[in-house]
């Protein structure tokens, strides 16, 4: 009887840009060990969602993997009570990840197969010892950027130097890898010592130094510094780090970047089709980015001012800013927003013909395709930040939350792909008309020596991503298959 293929195990956090991101990435994984040698299956560990909304966003990746013919299966962990006590969204998820740690050995432990490795998310690194008892490899996800990783490996060092909060710090912070990175820059987790979110990174960052390796969603060519910085073992003086495979960038763009001609265009695409080439800038804010109606009036009377064609994606408040309640993770989503209430009168009528205002979901990743675009506002969380590049698209980051005051900086100042924006971040991360005006017109103007040297830039940077994981020479292929033979050779019985 032949051995079946080990198992990659999964254990992805529910939001779609973590859950699908790592699904992605090992699917990649399982293809490129087809055939030759080195097979393998996908089992996705699924937790219940702490709210009705993500479990439903889970359920509809979940039917739609399971039609895809690939060998990927599903195993529903019992479910937990979140914690009540958590002080932030990211003690919330790391904790609440946490408490499903007995039932993920279990199910690891009577899978019947090898285990190539149990694959974590970067909130569930802790499980790294759960993978140790059971003897198989254990691999963390990281599906924000490489200069993220190096911060997080990075950041029990910090901790130990700094003793006041980064804010207070009369210099800026030395992170290896990257130019100096202004205090104001810092992820959101680790901007307050105080808070138990900054405690958790703090002990995440640790704990991806034990596991077996790192899966990156990045490129060598992308962040050649913070990889090169990890590597070289200057994120943790003295201590090896594991090896990181940059596999990216993973996108599931359908096989190619061109809608099905059988179709109808969708609304955005068929406007787009009316416009001239790199024309039009692009207003997205990723699946949690929202404005009070304030931010909403300061949009406007820049993109007016502009006097560039602009496509924008305008959500309103999720129901529980209506309503003063939250979702325990924090991750409430926006809904439909009302124009008529949230745009000053007579802005579509002005604009009208240069400028559309598009209030639901919007397909970005076909929209970032179109050649009408010229130009991406962006929150700048990082599978955004990928398909602007795959596509060529320079950009202007507006940081809402997360990681992304960080990303910002780095497209920046490290990248060269995006303009700065000038964000107050002590005002919620607000923009004044504007500031917001000078960015449009620096990323759009012919004349605007700052935004030529970042669509030359991103221009060259889709040339890379696209090098980077191409078959014979690619560096992302390369390694993947550096990595599907670490995990064919590394596979092992889980013990009981």
């Amino acid at each position: 009887m032949a051995t079946p293929a080990p198992a990659l195990v999964l254990l992805p956090e529910w939001g779609s840009g973590h859950l699908m991101s790592m699904l992605e990435s090992c699917k990649r994984v399982l293809l490129a060990g087809a055939g030759g040698g080195r097979e393998f299956s996908i089992t996705l560990l699924v937790m219940r969602p702490p709210t009705d909304e993500a479990g439903s966003e889970v359920e509809a990746h979940v039917r739609r993997e399971a039609a895809s013919g690939l060998d990927i299966r599903f195993h529903r962990l019992p479910a937990v009570d979140p914690p009540a006590d958590a002080a932030g969204v990211e003690e919330f998820i790391a904790r609440y990840i946490h408490l499903h740690a007995p039932h993920v050995r279990d199910a690891v432990a009577g899978m019947g197969r090898p285990v190539a490795a149990l694959v974590l998310d970067m909130f569930a690194a802790p499980m790294v010892d759960v993978a140790r008892d059971l003897g198989v490899p254990s691999y963390v996800f990281m599906s924000s950027t490489g200069a993220m990783l190096a911060l997080m490996l990075h950041l029990p060092v910090l901790h130990d130097r700094v003793a006041v909060e980064f804010h207070e710090v009369d210099r800026e912070v030395d992170v290896p890898g990257l130019p100096p990175l202004p205090p104001a820059s810092m992820p959101c987790p680790v901007v307050d010592k105080k808070s138990p979110n900054y405690t958790w990174f703090v002990r995440l960052g640790d704990r991806f130094m034990d596991a077996t390796g790192i899966i990156a969603n990045t490129a060598d060519e992308l962040e050649p510094g913070p990889l090169a910085a990890i590597a070289d073992g200057r994120c943790v003086p003295g201590r090896a780090a594991p090896p990181v495979y940059p596999i990216g960038p993973v996108l599931s763009l359908g096989g190619n970047d061109k809608r099905d001609s059988s179709e109808p265009p969708h609304e955005c695409i068929a406007w787009l089709d009316g416009q001239p080439p790199a024309s039009v800038v692009f207003l997205c804010f990723g699946s949690m980015g929202w404005f009070e109606a304030a931010q909403v009036v300061e949009i406007t009377a820049a993109l007016e001012r502009s006097g560039h064609r602009f496509l924008w994606v305008l959500r309103g408040p999720p129901p529980a800013a209506e309503s003063g309640t939250g979702a325990p993770d924090g991750s409430e989503h926006p809904t439909d927003a009302n124009l008529d209430e949230l745009l000053p009168e007579g802005f579509l009528e002005r604009t009208k013909g240069r400028g559309m205002v598009w209030p639901t979901w919007a397909p970005q990743k076909e929209i970032l395709a179109h050649p009408a675009i010229g130009g991406f506002v962006t929150h700048g969380g990082w599978n955004s930040v990928l398909e602007s590049l795959w596509h060529g698209v320079p950009m202007a980051p507006w940081p809402l939350y997360a990681e992304q005051h960080l990303n910002a900086f780095e497209l920046v100042r490290d990248m060269g792909v995006a303009v700065p924006l000038g964000v107050d971040r002590e005002r919620d991360n607000f923009v004044e008309a504007a500031e917001l005006e000078r960015a449009v017109r620096s990323l759009m103007d012919d004349a605007s020596e700052e935004g030529k040297k970042a669509r030359e830039k991103a221009a060259e940077m889709k040339a890379v991503c696209r090098s980077a994981v191409a078959a014979g020479g690619g560096s992302s292929h390369a390694a993947l298959q550096r990595l599907s033979e670490a995990l064919h050779q590394g596979a092992a019985l889980p013990k009981k």
